[in-house]
């Protein structure tokens, strides 16, 4: 599963900032994600004391952006009509497609948590269909891997994505996708780090 991220060098281009140079702005946004259901995730960058981690971090720097995108994720992450299992699988179908490390780490562990098979997951990262998947893992798979690879999905898909899951469940399978691709570009231009010792999850896709 790749190899450790060992380097002391932390290479990330948006620097934590400290809880006392917050600005006002950064201070209250700061505040609401540190207070909301993500602290109560173990594997946040919210749930941490100090400085804010993860994609939070990033967005510190753009405040009225950043309190936006965070209510959206909030709502995508804990109010979806989607299962936690496949709002999971989704996300790390996204983290797959944008080698985000990063965020691999901190979903692999929820997906397992919410019944997502180990197999299933392991698959995705080395970047294979996964077999023996379910019929809504399955549906969930398709509909995320086309929607990223060809920005877009068929009538046929769309037609069993909307009889399976209703065309709100379709607007949350396409958000939840979406979110997690910003969500992934943050990352990935900050260059995030894994957590010191953390092996990187995610080889060189092959093209």
């Amino acid at each position: 599963m790749g190899t450790p991220n060992d380097s002391i060098t932390d290479n990330r281009r948006f620097q934590l900032i400290p809880l006392e140079k917050l600005t006002p702005e950064q201070k209250t946004l700061s505040e609401a994600i540190k207070s909301g259901p993500r602290a109560k995730l173990a594997s946040s960058g919210a749930s941490k004391p100090g400085p804010l981690g993860g994609p939070f971090n990033v967005w510190l720097r753009s405040p009225g952006i950043g309190n936006l995108v965070q209510q959206l994720g909030e709502e995508i992450r804990f109010r979806s009509s989607l299962s936690g299992k496949l709002n999971e699988l989704a996300i790390l179908v996204t983290a797959r497609n944008w080698t985000s490390q990063y965020e691999w780490v901190a979903h692999h562990k929820l997906a397992l948590e919410g019944g997502l098979d180990p197999k299933i997951a392991e698959a995705i990262a080395q970047g294979r269909r996964p077999e023996g998947m379910d019929a809504d893992e399955t549906l969930v798979y398709e509909f995320s891997q086309e929607l990223q690879a060809s920005q877009g999905v068929s009538d046929a898909l769309y037609a069993r994505a909307v009889a399976r899951f209703g065309e709100r469940g379709v607007v949350d399978l396409i958000s939840v996708n979406g979110f997690y691709v910003l969500v992934s570009m943050c990352l990935n231009v900050d260059r995030t780090p894994v957590p010191p010792g953390t092996p990187l999850p995610l080889p060189p896709l092959k093209k």
